[in-house]
């Protein structure tokens, strides 16, 4: 019985009265008033039928009116539910279903909340302690000139300058938390134009000169490319790009190299940038992307960028409608690659994506 339909348990409920019935009925016809075998049968007959039709429309309204006001306190198409009347038997079945599915996207929503609380206590873990190691810094800096240091001429100037260099990390820090702000609630405008990416990339490796000598790190692309013109916002690509290719330089082996290669595939243009450093464990790739996320937990936070990156990456990536991949094997190196939409205008243009006819 306890999966039995409404509307059977209504008809059993039925026919129990026209059995009373018809006992009741034979009792009358056997000690006071006689009755014709016609009227002794269809009177039970024609009660239990009229107590079916009764209970079931009482039921059915008291069932379409509770589920209603159920569907209307979780905010689970209570109009549809109001504006439909179907059978009983489909109402219990509908209300299963939709409970069954309110269910899961409750227990859905709630494993999301945790996720996003452990994020968030993680976060601002991370976020006190990269804030802390300059702010400490700068303090000690301080107290030592306090102390004494600021009339001693070989001490006052090397401790303010690293005080700027720690102050500067600082600024830094809060200003990339404000880009990806701003890029988390679509605040920052694109500005998405035709221009070279073969002569972006280029530029940013002659930008990054310095860095990549001073780890004795080759930078070079895969060979000799023609021109390539891409849709996109390249000051934000730049920006893209920059940090892969100063990520590959930062913590990549001394005296190895990072290669950028450029694949065409009908409208879509994939950038590659691999390097033969030390690659990444496939545990830390689902959360490379995450703010202040660090592969390398021992890793000292002076080295390196703000730790947010990568997360500024994917965001700009995400923006432009691209993602960002990720493979890596230990001892051989890692490859971080996009795509971007070839641009729509033929011809040649110039290093800001202005046409030249």
């Amino acid at each position: 019985m306890k999966n039995t339909r409404p509307s059977i348990l209504i008809l059993y409920g039925s026919l129990i009265f026209s059995v009373t019935g018809f006992i009741l009925a034979l009792i009358v016809d056997l000690f006071i008033l006689p009755f014709s075998n016609t009227l002794l049968f269809s009177i039970p007959i024609v009660s239990g039928l009229i107590a079916y039709i009764i209970f079931y429309f009482l039921l059915k309204k008291f069932i379409h009116n509770r589920l209603f006001l159920i569907y209307r306190s979780i905010q689970v198409n209570e109009d549809e539910m109001k504006n439909k009347s179907p059978g009983i038997d489909k109402m219990i079945e509908i209300a299963e279903s939709d409970v069954e599915v309110w269910k899961e996207d409750r227990n859905l929503e709630i494993s999301k909340l945790k996720e996003q609380e452990q994020f968030r206590r993680e976060f601002l873990g991370n976020l006190a302690h990269e804030l802390k190691t300059p702010i400490f810094s700068i303090q000690g800096y301080l107290l030592t000139l306090l102390d004494g240091g600021l009339e001693d001429e070989s001490v006052n100037r090397s401790f303010l300058e690293r005080a700027n260099k720690a102050t500067d990390r600082m600024v830094n820090i809060l200003e990339d938390l404000d880009q990806i702000a701003k890029l988390e609630v679509d605040e920052l405008n694109l500005e998405i134009r035709s221009f070279d990416l073969v002569e972006l990339i280029k530029e940013i490796i002659d930008s990054l000169e310095i860095a990549s000598k001073q780890r004795n790190i080759n930078v070079s692309m895969t060979k000799d490319y023609n021109q390539i013109s891409v849709g996109a916002d390249r000051t934000k690509i730049g920006q893209v790009l920059t940090n892969l290719i100063n990520n590959s330089i930062s913590y990549g082996n001394e005296g190895g190299k990072t290669e950028i290669s450029l694949n065409q595939y009908e409208n879509l243009v994939t950038i590659e940038i691999s390097d033969n450093g030390p690659g990444i464990e496939a545990k830390h790739l689902p959360r490379l992307f995450e703010r202040f996320y660090r592969v390398e937990k021992s890793r000292n936070r002076n080295e390196g960028g703000s730790g947010l990156g990568l997360s500024i990456v994917k965001h700009i990536l995400d923006s432009h409608g691209q993602a960002i991949n990720v493979r890596s094997t230990i001892g051989v190196g890692s490859t971080f690659s996009f795509s971007l939409e070839k641009s729509k205008i033929s011809g040649p243009v110039s290093s800001r994506g202005i046409p030249l006819k």
